[in-house]
């Protein structure tokens, strides 16, 4: 797909300085620009390479004044950072529209609903009594399991797992290899010192605008749900575990771990690698620093870091001595001494 200089900025309400007929096909860093890409300028650390590079158009803000010449097209705008991140999403939504139709081999029952411009990818497997809403795409190799619900402009890409009954909002995007709706890990502690498994028949619900990435799993509920809300974002390889709820627009990086039943308030960022323990309540705006351990509950607005985590300033100001313990050991050893010689001269 090519797009003009002229396009562009219609799309982006900025202004063309130089050629309004200037075509582009691909995205690129401004110090790899190269003829027929698109890129933009916004840290001013870069600024050296808007007279270098061969990138057909750049996207800079409105004050940006040239000190050089220039063999690119300029488009400005009031903030060239969000326009770009603007472009980079019209042109992932114009490459998915691409995508439409049934692909064989595919299983698709006669009891599966589903809305206009559907995608779905070779060797998928949609259950019975599934609804599918409009502009759904499913990349191949992909499961939906029975009496699942998925709403508008979804897309599942290859090799993701939807278990039965799961609920899916509008405007969700679930990447490879994610697996929505396992069982918890629920098992009762028998007297001969094995493990029975206790059914885990509730489900997994997904409001709108939820994001997750590749190889992330979020476990079904023993009863009742297991509740990601409208906004939030999780990064890859991250594991939620079964009635669990994460609150509105929280962000949390990969590898962090959840144990069962523990609610997260909304607006909260968690790190990589944070373990939160299970039946705990965080509050709104909380901020945990990667590897904490979490293990009370979180009041709102505080931010932690350490294992098990602690206040962040606290931390810091410890962390400073964390690192001279050896040193300061050495010290007190050596004070002792200079205190049992005194007593005992003292004695004498």
């Amino acid at each position: 797909m090519k797009f003009t200089a002229e396009q562009i900025a219609g799309v982006l309400g900025g202004e063309v300085v130089g050629n309004p007929k200037a075509e582009v096909y691909k995205l690129s860093k401004i110090e790899e620009g190269t003829e027929g890409s698109i890129s933009f300028l916004a840290n001013p650390k870069y600024q050296p390479y808007i007279y270098t590079t061969h990138a057909t158009i750049t996207i800079v803000n409105t004050t940006f004044v040239p000190e050089g010449e220039l063999t690119t097209t300029l488009i400005k705008v009031e903030d060239a950072y969000m326009s770009f991140t603007k472009l980079l999403e019209f042109y992932d939504q114009a490459k998915k529209a691409n995508k439409s139709g049934i692909e064989q081999p595919s299983v698709l029952p006669e009891s599966v609903k589903y809305g206009a411009n559907l995608y779905l990818g070779s060797f998928c497997y949609i259950g019975e009594n599934v609804v599918l809403g409009e502009n759904v795409k499913i990349y191949p190799n992909s499961f939906v399991g029975d009496n699942s619900v998925i709403g508008d402009n979804v897309t599942i890409f290859a090799g993701a797992k939807v278990y039965s009954e799961t609920l899916i909002g509008n405007n969700c995007t679930i990447h490879s290899g994610a697996i929505i709706g396992a069982d918890g890990f629920g098992f009762a502690p028998n007297a001969d010192g094995t493990f029975s498994k206790i059914p885990q028949i509730g489900n997994v619900i997904i409001e709108d605008d939820v994001e997750i990435g590749a190889n992330t799993t979020i476990d079904r509920a023993t009863m009742g749900s297991t509740i990601i809300r409208k906004g939030v974002k999780l990064d890859n390889q991250i594991q939620v575990g079964h009635n669990v709820e994460i609150g509105e627009n929280t962000v949390i990086a990969a590898q962090t771990g959840i144990a069962g039943s523990t609610k997260i308030g909304k607006n909260g960022m968690i790190g990589g690698q944070v373990g939160i323990v299970g039946h705990l309540t965080l509050g709104n705006n909380v901020r945990i620093q990667a590897q904490s351990g979490v293990a009370r509950n979180i009041k709102d607005d505080e931010v932690l870091q350490g294992s098990p985590t602690f206040g962040y300033n606290d931390f810091s100001k410890s962390y400073v001595h964390f690192k001279n313990l050896p040193k300061i050991v050495t010290e007190l050893e050596e004070l002792k001494k200079e205190i049992l010689n005194q007593k005992n001269g003292n004695n004498g």
